[in-house]
């Protein structure tokens, strides 16, 4: 395998050993790139492998930088582009197959490419950069400069492309959009221009989009005002307002994934929703095209085809997608047929034609290349076979000289060929994988598995491998896999900590001898068998992460613990410490890897925080415990991050391996590297393990996250460095030929199992089930059940068993004394339930397990804890959400919402819940109500002064008169109101003062609008407070009357219960709506769950109810005065009136005998009694007649009453209705002024945002016209270049004759002919059948293309040149001149012709850039034109005011029937207008009397004012010469202060005292300051000797300085005197333009200087005092 010049070898002298790549082995992560018609390449780790499809020959190709990005290719100029994945990443550009550097491109990018792609023509390479930049580069690799740029921000671009037929169009497609950008060329200038395609719907449907910012559809309002866009009703103003769209509007697009172009430079795009977008190259309309269905049975797989890569082929398309299947698509016109071409096992995920399109490139998803190759016969090749993942293992197939082996993690063991890296074999072992490791003493391998298992694998055919044996250890993963340096043991550790000890002979079918237990987490195991010794020592490490320590834990294995391992180990497998010699370390800082030396006397290690290696000595003395290990030698690694050490089969050679992806060499003993190589990068997290042959000669390292495989071979390696480990390799391989030749014979004879992993055991066992006591059976209960358990668990159960067995007799004792215990408890429980409920015992207590109780006593207690915590929380939800509530509709309320209803009619009456008006509320209340006062003021201020001034010549009669009026009128505008049909309201009903309102007919500014709602707002609640109070006071009345109906209740019930009536008395009651804070109060009886009551509770309302029964008895036993009362005389003392119809007279006793047997006496007595008893009637008839009368009364008035307050009440829910009617007519007004101020705002924002957009327009105008300008400065000159060409051409065609004038004419003419004759250039033809697979066909030339034609017209030339093709009897000078002659006119030729390709291109650009100008002036005018619409509409608005008018409901009679009902040119306005303008011309016409009166009294007063006049004259001199004397007086500003100021002596003192505390001040900081100074003068005396010694020394240096001067002055005299001269020339010239320079300098000064003088002077004069005379 051939590899690329690009590898970081580090060679220390001319003859030390180094390390070469020798092969690489990854599959490509990215798509694959065709190099050439028979070669493709694709990135691996830190390099890029080119495969020959052919011969299948890989060459190889190192970055330096590390891991390699992102992969392109150009096959013209057959080169390949790659991107490293440093900060601030470079392009790198090779030759290929030389693999010589071209070029190396660096941008301004800060982490990575993500797209690199070629241009088919030119040498153009696009490049599109992902976070922070999102930026789309445009490079000429050849000349290593970037044309141009342009970012997008936040877009993540998928696939970026040239288009074939034309390198001035790119597309980008990303999942979301597809855009394609147009390259624009002006001489050596290039322009990005980006257009995005319109996508469909998800359902392939169009949406007709409505244009964002000058929408034409929006509907015009003649009542409420223009209606205006979304995005001004939004607010928006900047550039979001030019996309945005409401997320109602929005509706999901189609989402690509792939595209392709056509040679019409068309484009199809496939769809993440199965559709297939066709989209023109010109005008980027996209069309759906429609799928022909014919085959119905594959309806439902093709409706899930979703293009994953596309690529054109004539006539259509080849697609693929996850399913695995490359489709055709034939396409005609807009619809499409879809065909099976081709089915791959696996998802396809990139497809590619060849140069040539004979050979279809796929690549799989694992990384798998096959190569379809079409003609009569075609065939499908496997070019790659990618394995299932990357490699987690690998290892050398004993002796590691010819083949090694590879695990990934699906459980896929390969076999390669070292030479090349070939895969002989692979065996799949369906079972997730960790480690691999093969044996030093047989052909065999071990894997080991996520599950826990280890399978055993025979190699010793290498064609054919065979799962040889597995054994199942344990339940944890296995981490670790080692053989000892024989081959006698397998250490295998688990994620658990346990190291298991297998016999690595196959001839012991892997005995599993034992385990031992080691830390969590193993990070390594490394042993040390040696020829000479019969013991293997074995190091584990492992972390303590809780002390940030390392762990190491050594242990010694006897060569026969084969033989012995039952006395080494226990019952269970566990190998017994005091046998294996085991031994625990703990070093004070954490270890990534540590391995022990073959003298076993010191242990190196790497250290896991800092980049060192350690050398820790073991103590020779033996030791019980934890000892602690301190480093011996400590030699800096070189290498950052986490690193592996290993150590080579002779033990001399320590190589280490880290995160940065170095691998390097070491001698054991003094730690230093003698070979080192960069295979991997630490982009790729580095390496993940490394392997050495036991010759030394072959290194294999795995990468880590990369997926890389490297075969490193040695080169200069001699010496004692290769005798070394050469002769310590064959004496191993001599000591194990016998057990090699042994174990490869068994190897040979043994049969393959056969393991469908996860659902064969290897082993059945029979499983014991669980004990269940049971009177008729005491022993264990097994059961067969097929089940596979791990080694560890056997081992597990099987002591369980002979434990059973050994004290199987005391189980049957326990067993026998636990039946007699529970037939004893049962006993007791039948006995606890005869006893008394005192005495019984609780079902809990008669548990024996008082373990058991206690742990079920505390779930049901953490149990209870839990539910009451949930209903605690619960409650509280329910109690903070009841809490904000209350607060939100009741606390908060000053006004609390309540009804009213009446006693006899359903009215009922509601108040208005208010709450308080906050603190800005009532600030902003009080600022409105101030500035509506003040305003009032200024205008009555103004009125007078408009009215003194107009009535100044009036006489005092008229102004008395006006002031009387004037005093009136103020009377009447105080008190009079607007009327309420131009209020808009009935508020004034109700008391409210509405003289702060503005009249609807003014409000035309925003402050006056939210001024007005202010004050309605107002309004609304002083309405709301009228109506409440009338409502308390109503409530107020009804609680009077309620307590009157209760106080005559009283009175009525007792004459009811006298009468023995049967009437219910009616009692008032206020209902829950009328007194609501009853609702937030819990009644008792509203409870119907029982109160949960403690025990102490319930213990104490027991003894109350105790105490209260025992005191009654006691009452009733004492009072014997009441109960004599009672017995005698009813409980009263006297008999009451009321008492009277309760009144019974008895009977006499003899009334029991029949009337004959009475005697006279008794008849007398009968008599009186009858007597008695007519008199209690009559007494009791008028005592009833009375008593319904007061009843009857009672009632009435009760009636009569409540009728009252229903009435009342009935009045009040008018007013109710007339409040809330008001109410609402003040919130209609505020809800069109919120409007009103609303659309203003929309009206701002739209009138901003026009603005702005405006404003951008005008900058692209100015971009466009400064390009404009720039493209037609540089088409001036290029034509000029191309007219001085034209014309050079002409003139030596012109002058060939003149050149040859010297020969005969006719020799003239025969070179003339010549002259004008060119070389046919003969065009390769292309085979008809390439021309016919190839879509694209001859595709447009490139600058290589003209220049290979140059040349090959050059060589053309040549040929004409030949001094064959000389005309007879030519001179051969004349010959040779005419042929530089004709060369020359043919260059020239062919520049003209590129100037002029050049000039039409030119010519192309500024057509577009004057297009785009003309576009941009026309979008300036068409905004222009709708700011225009817009201020109208605004100013519209401001003046089409809405008002709220009353009017009264009824009917009007009209005199004539001619009633008009339109008006569009109607105004409204106030007629208070009209009266004002008819008092205005009253008063106008008063004046103009009032004015004429008082020009006649004028004249009257002319005489009296001159005289006045001049009185005044007089005294103006007088008072002008008293200025004089006293601006001449002097008057000092302390004499003005002692005039003004009345405490002066007092401030004299505050002043003395304050000048004595800043003196004390200004004395301790000056003495502060000495001090300083005399520090100061100290450290500069200090200074001042150092600088003298200092200058000193330079005086002694200025010597020796001198006459190297003078030395040199002397050879510059002895040289010359010109150099001298031009050099005193430069001076003067220097001198004189600073000179000059200087002199304007300070000419400016001066001007400067005197300006300001003239400034000084100015101000002087105005601060001085003023003498001149008044």
């Amino acid at each position: 395998m051939a590899h690329g010049p690009e590898r970081e070898d580090t060679s220390y002298s001319g003859g030390s050993p180094t390390l070469s790549v020798r092969w690489v082995q990854g599959f490509p992560k990215q798509h694959v790139h065709f190099v050439n018609d028979n070669t493709f390449c694709y990135a691996s780790g830190n390099y890029v492998i080119f495969i020959d499809i052919e011969t299948k020959k890989k060459t190889v190709l190192q970055c330096i930088n590390g891991i390699v990005g992102v992969v392109a290719t150009n096959i013209p100029y057959e080169v390949v582009a790659f991107s490293d994945r440093k900060p601030k990443p470079l392009i790198h550009i090779y030759n290929f197959p030389g693999l010589t550097r071209r070029t190396k491109l660096k941008g301004n990018v800060l982490l990575d490419y993500t797209l690199l792609t070629f241009s088919y023509c030119g040498t153009y390479l696009a490049s599109y950069s992902s976070l922070p930049e999102f930026e789309l580069a445009l490079w000429n690799w050849e000349s290593n400069v970037i044309l141009c740029k342009k970012s997008q921000p936040g877009v993540d671009v998928s696939q970026m492309s040239f288009n074939p037929m034309n390198w001035h169009q790119l597309c980008l497609t990303s999942p979301s959009t597809v855009s394609v950008w147009t390259i624009e060329r002006s001489n050596q200038e290039h322009y990005f221009k980006p257009k995005l395609v319109k996508l469909p719907l998800e359902d392939g449907s169009f949406l007709n989009e409505m244009d964002v910012i000058f929408p034409q559809s929006v509907p015009k309002d003649p009542i409420y005002g223009p209606v205006l866009p979304l995005s001004a009703i939004a607010g928006l103003v900047g550039e979001e307002a030019e996309t945005f769209r409401p997320k109602d509007d929005v509706y999901p697009l189609l989402h690509p994934t792939m595209h392709c172009w056509t040679p019409t430079s068309d484009l199809y795009v496939g769809c993440e929703e199965g559709h297939l977008l066709m989209i023109n190259g010109d005008t980027l309309k996209a069309t759906v095209l429609n799928k022909i269905e014919e085959e119905p049975q594959l309806e439902d797989r093709r409706n899930l085809i979703s293009p994953v890569t596309l690529v054109y082929q004539k006539e259509g398309v080849f697609a693929s997608g996850i399913d695995g299947v490359v489709y055709s698509f034939t396409i005609k016109d807009s619809s499409y047929k879809v065909e099976d071409f081709l089915e791959i096992e696996r998802p396809i995920e990139h497809l590619m034609f060849s140069p040539s399109y004979k050979m279809l490139l796929i690549q799989t998803d694992k990384g798998s290349v096959y190569i379809y190759t079409f003609g009569e016969k075609p065939t499908l090749d496997k070019v790659l076979d990618a394995c299932d993942g990357k490699f987690l293992a690998i290892d050398f197939v004993t002796p590691g000289t010819e083949h090694f082996m590879t695990l990934t993690h699906s459980g896929e063991v390969c076999v390669w060929w070292m030479e090349d890296c070939t895969c002989v074999s692979k065996i799949y072992l369906n079972t997730p994988a960790m480690v691999l490791a093969c044996s030093p003493s047989s052909l065999c391998a071990a894997v080991g598995t996520v599950e826990g298992s280890v399978h055993f694998i025979n190699v010793q055919d290498p064609e054919s491998p065979q799962v040889l044996h597995k054994a199942f250890l344990s339940e944890s993963s296995v981490q670790h896999l080692v053989y000892d340096q024989r081959g006698l043991f397998l250490l295998v550790g688990t994620s658990e900590g346990n190291v298991f000890i297998l016999n690595a002979k196959p001839t012991s079918s892997f005995q599993i001898i034992g385990f031992t237990e080691v830390g969590k987490d193993i990070l390594q195991i490394s042993t040390v068998s040696l020829l000479e010794t019969d013991i293997v020592e074995v190091l584990a490490l492992s972390p303590l992460p809780e002390t940030g320590r390392s762990r190491l834990e050594m242990f010694t294995l006897p060569v026969i613990l084969p033989h012995v391992s039952a006395t080494f180990a226990d019952e269970r497998g566990r190998l017994r410490d005091e046998f294996i010699h085991k031994y625990l370390y703990e070093v004070d800082h954490s270890l990534s890897s540590a391995v022990l030396d073959f003298q076993s006397n010191q242990i190196y290690g790497f250290c896991n925080q800092v980049p060192y290696i350690c050398s820790y000595p073991l103590p020779e003395e033996e030791h019980s415990g934890v000892c602690i290990l301190k480093p011996y030698q400590k030699v800096q690694s070189k290498q950052y991050g986490p690193g592996i050490l290993y150590l080579s089969s002779h033990g001399l050679w320590l190589a280490t391996i880290a995160k940065c992806g170095i691998l390097c060499i070491r001698d054991i003993y003094s730690l230093e590297t003698f070979a080192r190589c960069r295979s991997h990068s630490h982009q790729g997290h580095g390496i993940q393990s490394m392997r050495i042959s036991a010759n030394g000669e072959n290194i294999l390292v795995n990468g880590t996250d990369d997926g890389t495989l490297i075969y490193l071979k040695w080169r200069h390696l001699g010496g004692n460095l290769a005798t070394e480990i050469f002769d310590y390799s064959q004496r191993l391989l001599t000591s194990l030929i016998s057990t090699m030749d042994e174990e490869n014979y068994y190897l040979s004879t043994a049969p393959e199992i056969s393991l469908d992993l996860g659902s064969e055991p290897e082993h059945t066992i029979q499983q014991d089930m669980r004990t269940s006591i049971d009177s008729s059976q005491d022993e264990l209960v097994s059961t067969d059940v097929i089940k596979e358990i791990p080694w560890i668990q056997q081992k597990s159960q099987e002591a369980i068993k002979k434990e059973v067995n050994l004290f199987s007799e005391k189980r049957k004792e326990i067993k026998r004394g636990i039946k007699a215990l529970a037939k004893t408890v049962l006993k007791m429980m039948e006995e606890n339930e005869t006893v008394d409920n005192i005495a019984k015992l609780e079902q809990c207590e008669f548990g024996l397990d008082l373990e058991e109780l206690k742990r079920l006593n505390d779930e049901s207690e953490e149990e209870v804890a839990k539910m009451r915590k949930d209903a605690e929380m619960y409650n509280l939800a329910k109690s903070y959400l009841a809490e904000l509530i209350k607060e939100e509709c009741w606390r908060s309320m000053v006004v609390k919402g309540r009804a009213l209803k009446c006693f006899h009619i359903p009215y009922v009456v509601e108040n208005f819940p208010m709450k308080d008006r906050t603190e800005e509320e009532q600030k902003e209340l009080e600022r409105v109500i101030q500035q509506k006062k003040i305003e009032a003021e200024c205008l009555k201020l103004r009125k007078e002064i408009v009215e003194v001034h107009s009535a100044i010549g009036l006489v005092k009669k008229h102004h008395e008169e006006d002031d009387e009026e004037e005093e009136e009128e103020d009377k009447i505008a105080k008190n009079a109101n607007l009327p309420n049909y131009l209020l808009g309201s009935l508020s004034t009903d109700f008391g409210v003062d509405t003289s702060l309102l503005t009249s609807q007919l003014e409000l035309h500014s925003r402050e006056e609008k939210i001024n007005q709602i202010i004050l309605l707002k107002d309004i609304i609640y002083k309405v709301k407070t009228a109506f409440n109070r009338e409502f308390d006071a109503a409530y107020k009345q009804k609680v009077f009357e309620i307590a009157r109906v209760k106080e005559r209740n009283v009175r009525i019930q007792e004459i009811i219960l006298d009468l023995e009536l049967e009437e219910k008395v009616w009692q008032p009651e206020f209902e829950d709506c009328e007194m609501p804070e009853r609702m937030l109060v819990v009644e008792n009886e509203e409870i119907t769950a029982r109160k949960h009551v403690n025990p102490w509770q319930k213990a104490k309302a027991e003894l109350i109810t105790i105490h209260e029964m025992e005191r009654r008895l006691q009452s009733q036993s004492t009072d014997t005065r009441h109960r004599a009362l009672n017995d005698m005389m009813g409980g009263v003392l006297e008999v009451k009136k009321e008492d009277i119809l309760r009144m019974v007279i008895p009977q006499p006793p003899f009334m029991t005998k029949p009337d004959a047997m009475w005697t006279e006496e008794e008849r007398k007595e009968f008599k009186d009694y009858e007597k008695k008893v007519k008199e209690l009637n009559e007494e009791k008839d008028k005592y009833r007649k009375s008593l319904e009368a007061e009843l009857k009364k009672l009632q009435n008035s009760i009636q009569e009453s409540t009728q009252n307050f229903d009435e009342h009440l009935k009045r009040l829910f008018e007013r109710r209705v007339k409040a809330e009617m008001v109410v609402n007519q003040e919130e209609l007004k505020i809800n069109n002024l919120v409007f009103s101020l609303l659309l203003d705002e929309e009206l701002s924002s739209r009138e901003l945002f026009l603005s702005n957009y405006l404003a951008k327009q005008q900058q692209e105008k100015s971009q466009t016209s400064e390009a404009i300008r720039k493209s037609r400065e540089d088409l001036d000159m290029y034509k000029e270049e191309y007219d001085n060409l034209l014309a050079e051409d002409k003139i030596l065609d012109r002058s060939f004759k003149k050149e040859f004038s010297e020969i005969p004419s006719h020799q003239v003419d025969t070179l003339y002919k010549l002259f004008k004759r060119r070389p046919r250039i003969h065009k390769q033809k292309t085979h008809t059948e390439t021309t016919s697979i190839v879509p694209f066909g001859e595709r447009p030339g490139s600058g290589k293309l003209n220049r290979d034609n140059f040349a090959q017209l050059m060589k053309a030339m040549d040929e004409l040149d030949n001094i064959h093709n000389m005309p007879e009897g030519l001179d051969p000078s004349v010959w040779d001149h005419f042929c530089a002659t004709r060369r020359t006119k043919v260059e020239n030729e062919q520049k003209v012709k590129q100037k002029a390709a050049g000039l039409m291109e030119m010519v192309a650009f500024l057509r577009k850039r004057v297009e785009e100008d003309e576009k941009v002036q026309q979008e300036i005018e068409k905004v222009f034109h709708e700011l225009i619409l817009l201020q109208e509409e605004k100013v519209k608005f401001q003046l089409n005011l809405t008002i709220q008018i009353l009017l009264k409901q009824g009917q009007v009679e009209l005199e004539n029937f001619q009633l008009v009902l339109d008006y569009p040119d109607a105004i409204l306005i106030n007629k208070t207008i009209i009266e004002d303008l008819n008092s205005v011309i009253r008063t106008q016409g008063q004046k103009k009397v009032a004015s004429m009166m008082e020009t006649k009294e004028v004249h009257k007063g002319i005489y009296q004012i001159e005289w006045e006049h001049k009185k005044m004259e007089m005294e103006m001199e007088d008072l002008n010469q008293k200025a004089w004397d006293i601006q001449m007086l002097f008057f000092s500003r302390d004499r003005q202060k002692y005039l003004n100021e009345p405490n002066y002596e007092s401030l004299i003192s505050i002043q003395i005292g304050i000048m004595e505390q800043t003196i004390a001040v200004i004395d301790k900081t000056h003495k502060k300051n000495v001090e300083n100074c005399k520090k100061l003068l100290k450290k500069l005396g200090k200074f001042s000797n150092q600088k003298d010694v200092a200058n000193y020394s330079l005086s002694c240096n200025l010597r020796e300085e001198l006459v190297a001067v003078s030395e040199r002055k002397d050879i510059c005299n002895a040289m010359g005197s010109k150099l001298t001269c031009e050099k005193i020339v430069q001076e003067r010239h220097e001198n004189m333009m600073q000179q000059q320079k200087l002199t304007n300098i300070s000419k400016q000064q001066a001007e400067e200087i005197s300006i300001l003088q003239a400034e000084v002077e100015r101000l002087r004069m105005k601060t001085f005092p003023a003498l001149v005379k008044m």
